[in-house]
């Protein structure tokens, strides 16, 4: 099977107690990633300071010896709570992403009434690292009745 990206930190932190305050503190917050055949899809929560703004992910593959932005787009309906918006991205990865030795870094940006914030995971950016899948265990085919504890006739 290939290689798969495994978050190094929790890949639901929008699921976490507090997140709504730590959207309004900090302005934009990453609310979810999960990694996909096509890339890394995730969604990024943001206060709605004005109805113009722009939400990118900047993402490396390389330690930052070169880097790529991709933009992230703004997904109705507006989250419940009334103070901020929803966008969505995707990292088209391609398959250098899923190399077992690949670490994956990125980013959020969020330019929104001439200011400029980012989420970088507390200095540490947001990593995943490339993981090789294990295979299923090859073995003889066992009778699914085998481990049955009564056969009915």
């Amino acid at each position: 099977p290939p290689p798969l990206l495994e978050p190094l930190f929790p890949p639901q932190p929008g699921a976490s107690p507090g997140f709504a305050e730590r959207v309004r503190q900090h302005k934009v917050r990453l609310e979810w990633v999960r990694a996909e055949p096509a890339g890394l899809r995730g969604a990024v929560r943001v206060l709605n300071l004005a109805y113009e703004k722009v939400v990118s992910v900047r993402y490396t593959l390389n330690g930052w010896a070169s880097c790529a932005e991709a933009a992230a787009t703004y997904q109705p309906p507006a989250p419940a709570d009334g103070i901020s918006d929803r966008f969505a991205f995707l990292l088209p990865l391609g398959a250098a992403a899923t190399a077992a030795e690949t670490t994956l870094e990125f980013a959020v940006r969020y330019r929104v009434a001439g200011a400029e914030y980012w989420d970088n995971n507390e200095g540490k950016n947001y990593r995943l690292r490339g993981r090789q899948r294990v295979p299923p265990a090859a073995g003889p085919p066992q009778d699914p009745d085998s481990s049955a504890w009564i056969h009915f006739i």
